[in-house]
């Protein structure tokens, strides 16, 4: 397996476990992963908050880590990188408002070179027009948004463990899928894990 080199978009309260397990993850197999948020440097940080599935309509907010941005916003040049991940959490919905995250997303979906969005992180997709004709998952409050950008919703499981693969596009609806999600993904990447 040849190492990929990943870019991941992250912003303040972006989901705790959605941005520090695929990190560890996609680093544990050996691939590069920058993350950056608009505004920061390398060696900023932004803060995270802990979502969870409690019984109520929906989920509850905590406040979680602060996690380390390992490169600088302004220094990424989307054809250097193989892959694009977007966490969700909060910052889905305040980072699709800056004119250069969009531009980022929409040279993925171009060169069709393999997406990984969770949660709310589809809310950067339907922002970017990249969803129309695709189906994707994603935390169930962003289903209007997917449809009414033109693309087909696919159901979540009870326990939110589910993944969608449609073309070059990884979706899920939280973190307890994590496990699916970054196995379809790693599959779109080529990579090989070995026991």
């Amino acid at each position: 397996m040849a190492a990929k080199k990943i870019l991941m978009l992250v912003g303040d309260y972006v989901e705790d476990y959605e941005v520090m397990v695929p990190f560890q993850m996609l680093l544990m197999v050996g691939h590069t992963v920058h993350a950056v948020c608009p505004g920061k440097k390398a060696g900023d940080t932004v803060r995270t908050a802990i979502h969870d599935f409690e019984g109520d309509q929906t989920y509850s907010e905590k406040p979680g880590h602060n996690f380390g941005i390992n490169f600088d916003f302004d220094a990424v040049d989307p054809a250097a990188y193989d892959a694009l991940v977007i966490p969700g959490g909060r910052a889905p919905e305040y980072i699709r408002l800056n004119d250069r995250v969009i531009e980022i997303t929409k040279h993925f979906a171009a060169a069709k070179k393999p997406i990984a969005a969770v949660c709310h992180g589809q809310q950067v997709l339907v922002a970017a027009d990249v969803v129309a004709g695709k189906t994707c998952m994603a935390y169930p409050a962003v289903k209007p948004d997917i449809l009414r950008a033109g693309g087909a919703y696919h159901e979540v499981n009870a326990t939110y463990s589910n993944a969608c693969t449609d073309g070059n596009l990884v979706t899920a609806p939280a973190w307890p899928a994590h496990p699916e999600w970054m196995k379809q993904f790693l599959v779109l990447l080529g990579s090989k894990i070995e026991a």
